[in-house]
């Protein structure tokens, strides 16, 4: 018998008599009714901002409001073409750097630690939300998920080139102790939580 086959038959001899079931972690969301108010807590105490909004209207008058129309901003939304280009998806990402606001959307967010599940499909390009000196994404109120357990069922075995969580803006505090926001990504992010 190799040392391998035999590790395993001690692990399989010593199994505890009484195996205890694991939680059931779907009692979570029913104990915060209000994943909506969760939500916009963490994403406020990791650094972000949102805004909830009814329509792509509202959407188009924050950005006219607060952000500075001569700079290059970007979107992968038609519904935002009056604020924002639509023609840069095919570009090379090298062109991107000097992208002020990059506007995307995101299949559900996550209220226990803010987090936005995004895939390629609707990033345009995989380094936009990356590169871009501010980042807006917008999700619906509806789908924000307690937990990422909730997260990770619904993504299930979906299939995707290329998929990631984003939570709040980048930021590192690992040199010289300093918080640094906007080190390897977005400086500020903004969520649109649309009816």
């Amino acid at each position: 018998m190799s040392s391998k086959a035999e590790i395993l038959q001690k692990i399989k001899q010593n199994q505890p008599s009484n195996i205890t079931n694991l939680p059931d972690l779907d009692v979570i969301s029913s104990e915060n009714p209000n994943v909506l108010e969760t939500y916009k807590t963490v994403l406020k105490n990791i650094g972000g901002e949102s805004v909830e909004v009814a329509n792509y209207n509202e959407i188009l008058d924050f950005i006219r409001n607060n952000y500075a129309l001569d700079r290059r901003i970007i979107t992968t939304i038609p519904e935002l073409s009056e604020v924002a280009a639509l023609d840069w998806k095919n570009d090379d990402p090298h062109t991107l750097q000097n992208v002020e606001l990059a506007i995307v959307s995101a299949h559900f967010g996550v209220a226990e630690n803010s987090a936005l599940w995004v895939t390629d499909d609707i990033l345009g390009q995989r380094v936009a939300p990356f590169i871009a000196q501010y980042l807006a994404i917008i999700v619906n109120k509806s789908d924000i998920l307690a937990t990422m357990h909730q997260a990770y069922k619904r993504i299930g075995n979906l299939e995707y080139g290329f998929a990631t969580f984003i939570a709040g803006p980048s930021k590192t505090a690992d040199i010289e102790q300093s918080l640094v926001l906007g080190a390897h990504g977005a400086r500020g992010l903004i969520v649109f939580l649309l009816d």
